[in-house]
């Protein structure tokens, strides 16, 4: 057992007790905010164990060239989503629980001293694209779930971690020494997470009116150990617990459809909008999701130059510090009930600004991040050349159900040559084989309009994925994820013109006028979560009602 590396697996063992499979006893996970952005460790992990909810990133790097699944991590991180998605309790019985950890100073010296943050469950995983020096790589992004270990004073007996690693004993046997929240967690599975999600304040809650009932000293509540955060703080806590509900996808586009923004000659400003793009765009990159203020400055101040209006002043001081009035933004560095400083002030203190965790955390999902970006550009920013702002912001993937390939590196033969270069390219292979077994369900009828065009041979028709292939899309290729439409509503589904709605009817996303019925046969079934993300992309998804 180690923790010298991010993610470190226990060895697996196989049981004598009549077990199939092997058995990992558990996975270390540690977090080190000492190299943190680095070009040996570009992540930005966040701990968030107040609210129960840690993003964690995966272990590929811009100098590997293997595929991003198959180094050792992120291999063990994949292997264990598998086990704690299974669908029997006997088959999350087996598997592996992240024991999650973070570097500490101890005396003033950074290094060499762990912190034990809590027995964590794997929610989700997403393939990301990071950045190191400009070069992009890919990666996975990890959703964990920390568990409540209020029952066990937030201490994990290891014992349990040792009968995991024991061949003899059964993973039945071991899972009675398991924590109360993970053998819950074991018995009724993901769609119990959130009540078993670790929260600060309800276990505090919990032991003060324990001791209060049993007649204990009011006074001893004051003593109790308040659990610590790598990137947290006793008043954020304190400011998250003041919040009345925990945000929903559904306020969080409400949130950005009603910004406060100033207007001029009938137009509304873009300078939050074009700040929030660029906050949104450093979660689906990776980075972290708080910037300095020197950081901000110059590149929003950028956007605003470039992408504002004519006549509006670059002051990228204003939406940095206004838009906490969203409750979408956090300021760090000046107490929040401060009025606005003087614009030199900005430069002289440590500033740091960025999307509040809440907020991250539903936008480190991809369907809500697709539907605050589409909400965001049709608000705020229709009459302007939105393909050059996503361009610029990396988040051209979101313009059209297909996404972006990996672009090509060109390499000029010799100086002056410009019309002859070589390039390469990493492109998505497609099944054609599948493709074609979708057309020839249909025989080449379109789902939307049912026009089957003809041709001197035979009969044409296009597949098109639902959930595009390409970044950041990342679709699986697969027959549930395929349409078969003629050539025009290929186009209009690939540049979000048109969507599928929550009851089958096809409609026009500017206006949702019904253009038909999505025309659907018992042998090609299609994945309804794959439509609503496309929806998502179009800004008309309405099923978002909990994170």
């Amino acid at each position: 057992m180690q923790l010298s590396k991010g993610i470190n697996p226990i060895a697996k063992v196989r049981p004598t007790s009549g077990e199939r499979r092997h058995r990992r006893p558990a996975i270390l996970i540690r977090s080190s905010p000492w190299k943190a952005g680095t070009a040996e460790t570009p992540w930005h992990d966040v701990f968030d164990l107040d609210n129960g909810r840690v993003t964690y990133y995966g272990d590929h790097r811009v100098d590997h060239t293997v595929p991003v699944g198959t180094t050792p991590g992120n291999a063990a991180l994949l292997e264990t989503l598998e086990e704690h998605q299974a669908s029997t309790a006997e088959q999350r019985a087996l598997a592996a629980p992240l024991l999650l950890f973070a570097a500490v100073s101890r005396n003033k010296t950074p290094k060499g001293y762990v912190e034990f943050c809590g027995v964590a469950v794997v929610e989700r995983v997403e393939q990301i694209e990071q950045e190191t020096k400009g070069l992009p790589f890919p990666n996975y992004r990890y959703d964990l779930t920390v568990l409540d270990l209020s029952p066990e004073d937030d201490r994990v007996d290891w014992a349990w971690i040792e009968a995991r690693g024991t061949a003899t004993l059964s993973a039945a046997e071991a899972l009675e020494l398991a924590p109360r929240s993970w053998r819950q967690w074991v018995e009724h599975g993901q769609a119990v997470l959130p009540d078993l999600r670790r929260r600060t304040v309800r276990a505090e809650n919990r032991v003060a009116s324990e001791r209060h009932s049993a007649g204990g000293d009011p006074e001893s509540e004051a003593r109790l150990p308040t659990p610590r955060s790598p990137q947290g703080s006793a008043p954020a806590a304190a400011a998250r617990a003041a919040s009345s509900e925990e945000l929903t996808p559904s306020e969080l586009m409400d949130r950005l459809r009603s910004l406060r923004v100033h207007q001029r000659n009938g137009q509304r400003s873009r300078h939050k909008p074009l700040a929030l793009l660029w906050g949104i765009s450093r979660i689906a990159t990776g980075k972290s999701r708080l910037a300095p203020w020197h950081e901000f400055r110059d590149e929003v101040g950028g956007l605003m130059a470039e992408f504002g209006l004519p006549e509006s002043s670059v002051t990228p001081e204003y939406p940095f510090w206004h838009l906490r009035t969203s409750h979408l933004w956090d300021v760090r560095g000046i107490p929040p009930e401060r009025a606005m400083p003087q614009a030199a002030v900005f430069d002289s203190v440590n500033l740091e600004g960025g999307m509040t965790e809440e907020a991250s955390h539903l936008l480190g999902q991809p369907v809500v991040r697709s539907q605050a970006i589409a909400v965001l550009r049709e608000t705020y920013l229709a009459d302007m050349d939105q393909h050059a702002l996503m361009e610029r912001l990396g988040l051209a993937g979101y313009e059209s159900a297909s996404g972006v390939g990996d672009g090509p590196e060109d390499q000029r033969t010799q100086r002056g040559q410009a019309a002859r270069r070589t390039t390469t390219a990493s492109q998505v292979v497609r099944n054609v084989r599948l493709a074609n077994a979708a057309k020839a369900l249909h025989s080449d009828h379109c789902q939307v309009c049912g026009l089957q065009l003809p041709t001197q041979f035979g009969t044409y028709s296009e597949a098109a994925h639902i959930r595009g292939l390409g970044r950041p899309h990342n679709g699986p290729d697969e027959l549930a994820n395929l349409l078969v439409l003629c050539p025009n509503h290929h186009v209009q589904f690939d540049t979000l013109a048109i969507y599928v709605d929550t009851d089958g009817f096809v409609r026009a996303t500017a206006d949702g006028t019904v253009i038909g019925e999505l025309r659907r046969l018992p042998a090609h079934r299609i994945d309804e979560d794959h439509l609503r993300y496309q929806r998502a992309l179009c800004a008309r998804d309405t099923t978002m009602q909990t994170p």
